[in-house]
Parts: C-alpha cells; sequence; structure tokens
C-alpha cells in the first residue's frame, strides 16, 4: 500500500500559525526539546544564512529552533497574514512598533516583528513554501499561545482590528477567536472538529479559537506564553527536570493539568495535559 498522507495545514489571515525559539546554545537547546518532546530534528536554512532548525514529529513541522542574536533564549508566535508588508503598516497605525521590518526568509516565507502597545513582542508570518505548523494540539506539539498582559483592554483594542480577533470572557478564562477559523479547518484537515468539542462541552464558539489573554504573573514582563500539549504532565516534567528544567508552577484547572517551566537556557514555557470535565 502506498504511504499515507495528512493534508496540508494552513492558516487564514489573523490565524497564530507557527512558534519558534531562539537559543544561546542551539545545539544544546536541540539535545533538551528533542528530548522532552521526541522531535525529529532537520537544519533548513540555506548556505550561507543562519543557522535554523525545523522540529518534526511523524514527518509533520511543529516549531522551529535557532540561534539567539541578542544573547536571550525565548519562544515567540506567528501570526499569519497575507501580506507582511501591509500588515506591518497596519498595526504600526493601531500603535505597534516595528523591531525586525518585513523581509523574505528564502523561499520559506517573509517575516516581521514588532512589539504591540501592551509591551509584547508579535511576529507576522506570510507564507511562501512553508505554511507553518502541520501538526497540533496533539502530544508533542503546540497547543495556544497565550498573550499575558496587564493591560487587557488595551490588548484587545489594539488585537481585534489587528487581525479581525473576537475576545471572550468564559468566566475562567479570556478566549480570542478568529471567526470563520472552525469553519476553515472543517473544510480542509479536521472534519470531526465539532464532533470532538461537542463530545466534551466545549465553550460555544471555540471552534474559531486562536489564543488565550491572561493576566501577568508576578514579576513577568507581557509576552506571547506557548504551551505545549503532553499525554501527562507529571512524566512530562520529570523528565523535563532531568535534562535540566527548573518547575516554575504546577495549576489544575476544570479543562488542564499544566506546569510552566524555565528551559535550561531561561526560555519560559508551559505543559499542558488536557482533561476535559468527565474525563
Amino acid at each position: 500500500m502506498p504511504p499515507t498522507t495528512s493534508p496540508t495545514r494552513t492558516y487564514p489571515a489573523g490565524v497564530p500559525c507557527w512558534v519558534d525559539t531562539e537559543q544561546p546554545d542551539l545545539d544544546a537547546a536541540l539535545a533538551f526539546y528533542g528530548g522532552l518532546f521526541g522531535w525529529d530534528l532537520a537544519d533548513v536554512a540555506p548556505p550561507g544564512g543562519p543557522r535554523y532548525v525545523v522540529a518534526s514529529l511523524g514527518g509533520r513541522s511543529v516549531a522551529g529552533l535557532g540561534p539567539a542574536p541578542s544573547g536571550a533564549a525565548a519562544w515567540s508566535t506567528y501570526v499569519a497574514v497575507d501580506d507582511a508588508t501591509a500588515a506591518t503598516a497596519r498595526l504600526v497605525d493601531l500603535g505597534a512598533t516595528v523591531t525586525a521590518p518585513p523581509s523574505d526568509v528564502g523561499e520559506a516565507g517573509r517575516a516581521a516583528t514588532l512589539v504591540d502597545p501592551v509591551g509584547a513582542e508579535v511576529r507576522l508570518w506570510q507564507a511562501g513554501r512553508r505554511g507553518g505548523a502541520q501538526v497540533v494540539n496533539e502530544a508533542g506539539t503546540w497547543g495556544f499561545s497565550d498573550l499575558h498582559t496587564g493591560d487587557a483592554a488595551t490588548a484587545r483594542g489594539f488585537y481585534e482590528p489587528a487581525f479581525g480577533w473576537e475576545v471572550d470572557d468564559l468566566g475562567f478564562a479570556t478566549l480570542v477567536r478568529r471567526p470563520g477559523y472552525g469553519e476553515h479547518l472543517v473544510a480542509t484537515v479536521d472534519p470531526d472538529l465539532r464532533r470532538r468539542q461537542e463530545a466534551v462541552a466545549a465553550p460555544p464558539g471555540f471552534e474559531d479559537a486562536v489564543a488565550w489573554i491572561a493576566p501577568l504573573g508576578t514579576g513577568e514582563a507581557p509576552q506571547w506564553h506557548v504551551s505545549f500539549n503532553v499525554l501527562d504532565r507529571d512524566a512530562a516534567v520529570a523528565t523535563a527536570e532531568e535534562l535540566g528544567a527548573e518547575v516554575l508552577a504546577h495549576e489544575v484547572t476544570q479543562w488542564t493539568r499544566t506546569a510552566r517551566l524555565r528551559d535550561p537556557q531561561g526560555a519560559e514555557l508551559t505543559l499542558s495535559q488536557f482533561t476535559p470535565p468527565g474525563g
């Protein structure tokens, strides 16, 4: 039989599509994240360009890893746009500051980096040959990015017109939706989406969910914070500690069991085990 293939996952404008981490010691980061998540790792940068590694599971891309020009380790979140130059101008008009103007990343796509009005860095991605993460919401893959901010009202005033987002206060958390995203998923890569969400009594509109907004932790700077899915939080935490990570916090909610980590070079991330009500 021929090998099975998965449909290509695409991202409409306004949907977070990719995460990557910049690390001072890239080889050490590859060892840590490869060991933690079981990622396959491949160098993809063209000759003469800065090193860039794409992590994958089962042949499908998950995230990126590269060197840290600033010397500080961090995770970044990219939002899909149709035109990085036009989107950058729109975000500047809404109060963002450009820190890296739109530029080509080989044939992969075109990127830009900005700081939003609440002080969080956000990156834009205009897809070329690389559209974004090809597997998400599975063990060892990216789940969500959360905007951590002390000024949710200003953030909402920026992001809603910037990317066409709608923000819902669910009581237990603040959900960000990109209307129409669920319809896109059903039509392309996830025809069973609605049935699965109904089975766990997901909140209304959750099929369009693209992010969350959360308050700042003590001493925390505004940021887009990444979460990765795991099958067993405690087992994943034990592995992370063996590989040199520091555990900053544990939390149990109605839907998840999470742990916030600092990786060996200082980048923070969350491990999240999905535990819906009723199992």
